[in-house]
């Protein structure tokens, strides 16, 4: 590869560029302007940044030689994934080389809470010697809850048995195998924030995740808890938090990162004494800067050789025949994944996937990889594709079969997704119709809905006289406007499978009354 080239943009570790500059032609220029870039990037088959460089959809329609661009760390926020795709252009990441330094930073923030280390330091510092202000407590036999086990999650619960402490975990989308291998037993989240001694959180930042520990979930923990984000800023309501710790309901915190970077000076987080505060450190050592740096140079060179990439973030390109077929059920398949992940109430093990109709003539890795995007978008932080699927599922212990079938029940393609979990199955099924995604079944039951990103009310209940009208009039008194129903059954009178599509969402207190009704068994609202 004599005649390839490579720009490297930001600054990243010399072993990263040493092993680059083995196969390719390397330049470094960094603190490049948007015009500048724009003019030199012609010259590029790869291209190397950190988060400095903004690699946009002009810079890419420069790029007329670009084949890749890497990013040294987790996010791509400031890459065109979209106009790179169009391009042809591979754009990759490198989420797992920070992944244990980050786990020893929340393990460090531990120990930091648990003896009162800043502020032993600050006194001493100041010329006190205050010994029996600073009286800690011990890690050993705590309970540490752990919500989210993906990589980082998974590392701290591997460390912690070294400190003799109990984990209990909160991730639906773990096998209870891959918990029980690292020392872990999965819970409801209300039972992790009434037991835990330590809470942190290991979830990336999302719709659902926001605020996800908040001035309800503090009064759930004991007062002598302690809490710990090296996560994401925004996961646990700062606000909360800062009242919590102020008023005594826990025992302190420590935050590595915060709503707002850099954290304002006027932070109601930096007034109080049991709170610890660092400067977004989780990813902040030596080690780790030379892993990614590594990491992302290694798969650059793949992909300039014509190989995969391990980390790669837009989907590998599908042979047009196929795609041309296939394309249809992307979205489909990211429906069911996202369906299953509101729907399901247990501990998913595991999903059986079973392709009907002309469809099942072709490799569906491309739809299944789109179902298991669906299902975890919520909980892992890197995009979920053709590449990465099946490791990720495998890292989480799921278990993914495929099946195949010649037979569609009424559709010309269907797309089954089962999922098995600890005490239950869960099956949705969906095809296409005029150009939109269909959901045409969910539990067994045939139904017909098409995802608009709107809200649905989803019920198992008794097929009565009245039933209708006790939900439609909480929902009439909760100001939420119902836009269509249907319901699935197999008899009248019998259990059935009720669907409201609704213009808003339903309030906690009106969802509490509606599972009150009598021969409810289960409702539960699903945005799709």
């Amino acid at each position: 590869m004599a005649d390839v080239k490579v720009l490297v943009s930001d600054p990243i570790a010399e072993e990263g560029i040493a092993i680059l500059r083995q196969h390719v032609a390397v330049d470094v220029r960094t603190g490049l302007r948007a015009d500048e870039l724009a003019g030199i990037i012609g010259e590029y088959d790869g291209l190397v940044v950190r988060s400095e460089t903004k690699v946009t959809a002009p810079i890419l329609e420069a790029a007329t030689r670009l084949q890749v661009v890497g990013r040294a760390g987790v996010g791509v926020d400031n890459i065109d994934v979209e106009a790179a795709t169009r391009r042809g252009v591979v754009v990759l990441n490198a989420p797992a080389g920070n992944t244990v330094t980050t786990a020893e930073h929340t393990i460090a923030m531990m120990f930091a809470l648990a003896r009162n280390l800043p502020q032993a330091y600050s006194s001493l510092k100041a010329g006190q010697w205050q010994r029996s202000k600073f009286v800690g407590t011990e890690l050993r036999n705590k309970v540490l809850g752990i919500v989210g086990l993906g990589r980082v999650g998974t590392e701290v619960a591997r460390r912690v048995q070294g400190l003799e402490m109990r984990v209990l975990a909160y991730d639906p989308y773990v096998s209870l195998e891959h918990a029980r291998s690292v020392g872990a037993e999965v819970s409801d989240l209300e039972r992790v924030l009434r037991e835990a001694d330590f809470l942190t959180v290991h979830t990336p930042l999302t719709d659902e995740t926001k605020a996800l520990v908040g001035t309800r979930e503090l009064a759930m923990m004991k007062p002598t808890a302690r809490v710990v984000n090296c996560a994401r800023g925004g996961i646990i309501d700062e606000d909360a938090l800062c009242a919590a710790v102020a008023e005594g309901r826990i025992a302190g915190a420590a935050l590595d990162v915060f709503r707002q970077e850099p954290l304002p000076g006027d932070s109601a987080l930096l007034k109080s004494d049991r709170i610890v505060v660092t400067p977004h450190l989780g990813a902040s050592t030596e080690e780790a800067q030379v892993q990614v740096a590594i990491d992302v140079a290694d798969q650059v060179l793949a992909v300039l050789r014509g190989q995969s990439a391990r980390y790669a973030v837009n989907m590998p390109l599908v042979p047009a025949e196929a795609m041309g077929v296939l394309a249809p059920y992307v979205q489909v398949c990211i429906s069911l994944g996202e369906l299953l992940s509101q729907l399901m109430e247990t501990q998913i093990q595991g999903l059986t996937l079973t392709y009907a109709g002309d469809i099942a003539e072709y490799d569906t890795s491309v739809l299944t990889a789109n179902v298991l995007k669906g299902l975890l978008k919520r909980v892992i932080e890197e995009p979920v594709n053709l590449v990465n699927a099946y490791t990720i599922a495998r890292s989480r212990g799921l278990r993914i079969t495929e099946e195949r079938g010649s037979l569609a029940e009424a559709y010309h393609n269907l797309v089954t997704v089962v999922a098995h979990g600890t005490d239950r199955e869960l099956a949705v099924a969906g095809t296409t119709a005029r150009g939109e995604s269909h959901v045409v079944m969910i539990d067994g039951y045939w139904v017909d809905l098409v995802p608009n990103d709107g809200y649905w009310l989803v019920s198992n209940n008794v097929d009565r006289p009245g039933m209708i009208g006790r939900i439609g009039t909480i929902l009439g008194q909760a100001d939420v406007n119902i836009s269509m129903m249907q319901v699935g059954r197999a008899q009248p009178r019998g259990k059935v499978l009720m669907v409201l599509g609704l213009d808003e969402p339903i309030p906690g207190p009106a969802l509490d009354d509606i599972r009150s009704i009598p021969d409810i068994y289960t409702a539960r609202v699903v945005k799709l």
